[in-house]
Order: structure tokens, then sequence, then C-alpha cells
């Protein structure tokens, strides 16, 4: 599923304008992202969470040449699904 999937699925469920629902989406996606932007955890009971965790940096090696390569530090987008959504996926297999 994608952002339009998403905004369909809204507009069928909710009986509103395509036009609505994808204002909706673009409104939770630019929240949730302001939100990681500014290092705040998203908790969304149910489904899970998402956080940014800060990365070391270390000396890694180049597969091609074998030359050692000191790669950088970085942050990342982390999510951890919730126990609900754990327990769905586990009962559709």
């Amino acid at each position: 599923m994608n952002k339009s999937d998403l905004s369909a699925a809204l507009a069928k469920d909710l009986n509103i304008p395509l036009r609505k629902s994808e204002e909706i989406v673009e409104v939770i996606f630019g929240t949730m992202f302001n939100a990681l932007s500014n290092h705040d955890r998203i908790e969304i009971r149910g489904f899970g969470s998402f956080e940014v965790r800060e990365y070391e940096g270390y000396t890694g090696r180049n597969p091609k040449t074998g030359d050692k390569i000191v790669v950088d530090g970085k942050r990342l987008p982390f999510f951890k699904a919730g126990k609900e959504l754990r327990e769905k996926i586990f009962e559709a297999e």
C-alpha cells in the first residue's frame, strides 16, 4: 500500500472526497515528519512506535578495493511494532 492507496481507502471508508482524504494523509505524515525531525518519539497504541536513533561512525572496508574507509555517524528513523500488530501479523500466517 502506498500513500495514494491509503488516501483512497480513507475516502471510501469515511465517504469523503478524495482531495480531502489526501489533505488529511499529508497532515498526518507531515506532523510525524516534524516530530521525528525534532527527536520526538511517536507512539501509536496497538500499532507501534517511531523514534530517531543515532549511530556512531566506524571504520569500514570498501569491498571492491579492500581499502579502509571512515563511515560517518548518522541518525535514522526506527520503527518498533506494537504487541497488537505483531499478534495480528502472526494470526495471518
